[in-house]
């Protein structure tokens, strides 16, 4: 198994690759589709530490702006999730759309993003994880990078110890500990990071206070007619990996949370993780039946006619915070990387 440094290395030479043979231009009629559904996390103007495994998940004002302007430039048209469904429905033709999704809720989407959209004037949807907007909830994700920043050593219940002094050896150890707890159970993850936390000395559960958007903040936020707010579930677990019961009760249940604070409709869904491992056929067949408009996914790749028939199960392409370079924007915009990452097929949705 390629390693995630291995891995982006491969990205960055397949997308230089593909610009220098101008490959982005002369297959994206084929292979752009009809739009494209981007995805992001944090905005922030912060620079990257030498120690930063959640790196990708961040990207700059400044680069947010050159994505909004790229895609003015390549005739992609911003449109809200709304207009997805009708526009996949409707005949061929016209400009490509682009939709802007943020996930999760955090705070610097408002401080640091949204000057950026308004100056562009463009639409951009908000999924809120109920739990995370009352100051409390697992972004375990961050609270592994924050123990593992703080030991020398790092001892998991299954009584592997790797060390952590240096940043080479935290960013290798945090690759080995997120494959390792990424693969069992969510239960076990949760427990694991929980004693990293306190070993560190810190709580668990408490970085949603500081990271996330509030339900006042949210409420004045909901007053924007730019803005969509979509649902995370309850507390962003990964469906896939609990019983039906559960999963039905997460998405239902942070739908009717949102609309009773914010007294505002939420037609869309966003599956925490949104991978294969996280979000599959029952988690469709759920948001489908509960009556969402849409739900996304993280399984990457552009929106063609055929999804019209599978808005339950969306691909989104996520703007990826070790690629911030214009070589990186103009392939994902053209939809050329999916070819190999799909096998050539156009809906990823088994």
């Amino acid at each position: 198994m390629l390693s995630p440094r291995t891995r982006h290395r491969l990205f960055r030479a397949g997308f230089r690759a593909i610009t220098a043979t101008g490959a982005d231009r002369w297959l994206a009629p084929a292979t752009r589709g009809r739009g494209v559904v981007l995805t992001f996390h944090h905005v922030r103007p912060e620079p990257v530490p030498g120690f930063a495994p959640n790196a990708l998940l961040s990207i700059t004002p400044a680069f947010l702006d050159r994505a909004l302007t790229g895609l003015a430039a390549r005739g992609f048209e911003l449109i809200s999730l709304d207009q997805v469904p009708e526009r996949l429905a409707s005949p061929v033709g016209g400009r490509p759309f682009a939709v802007l999704t943020f996930d999760d809720g955090y705070r610097d989407n408002v401080e640091h993003a949204r000057p950026v959209l308004a100056r562009h004037g463009a639409p951009w949807t908000l999924f809120v994880t109920s739990d995370f907007a009352e100051g409390r909830g697992r972004l375990w994700w961050v609270e592994l990078e924050r123990a593992i920043a703080r030991l020398d050593t790092v001892r998991l219940g299954s009584g592997l110890v790797l060390p952590a002094r240096t940043d080479a050896e935290k960013t290798a150890t945090f690759e080995t500990v997120y494959r390792m707890l990424r693969a069992g159970p969510e239960a076990v993850l949760l427990e694991e990071i929980a004693r990293l936390c306190r070993a560190a000395g810190f709580d668990p559960g408490g970085l949603a206070r500081e990271l996330c958007l509030t339900w006042d903040a949210l409420r004045d936020l909901a007053h924007d007619p730019a803005i969509t707010i979509g649902a995370h579930t309850l507390s962003h677990p990964m469906l896939a990996k609990h019983e039906a019961t559960f999963a039905e009760r997460e998405i239902a249940e942070s739908r009717t949370r949102i609309e009773a604070e914010l007294n505002r409709p939420v037609r869309h869904l966003s599956y925490p993780v949104g991978d294969p491992t996280s979000a599959g056929t029952r988690e469709f067949e759920t948001a489908k039946r509960l009556g969402f408009a849409t739900a996304v996914t993280t399984r990457p790749g552009h929106l063609f006619t055929e999804h019209a028939n599978h808005c339950h199960a969306l691909p989104r392409v996520s703007v990826n915070g070790l690629h911030q370079s214009e070589a990186a924007l103009a392939s994902l915009l053209s939809g050329v990387p999916f070819l190999a990452w799909n096998r050539g097929r156009r809906l990823n949705v088994a």
